[in-house]
């Protein structure tokens, strides 16, 4: 059995900066959606942030779609 170590690290690192990455697409919408909420504390109106949150949500979901398609595929 050998075991390539190279392709191992390169797909730690890959799902590492994917993960981060979603998880930081996923707080911002979810920060957006707090400002919405109390439109006094941020800059944004209503409406945009709520459209901002629903777009990070929304890419969100695209990633996770497109992951269970490589995975099926």
């Amino acid at each position: 059995m050998n075991i390539d170590w190279a392709a191992l690290a390169s797909v730690f690192g890959v799902s590492l900066v994917v993960t981060v990455a979603l998880v930081g697409l996923f707080s911002l919408g979810v920060v957006a959606l707090a400002r919405q909420a109390s439109p006094a504390q941020g800059a944004a109106s209503p409406v945009r942030a709520r459209a901002g949150a629903y777009a990070c949500f929304a890419l969100c979901a695209a990633a996770v779609a497109y992951g269970i398609y490589l995975i099926v595929a």
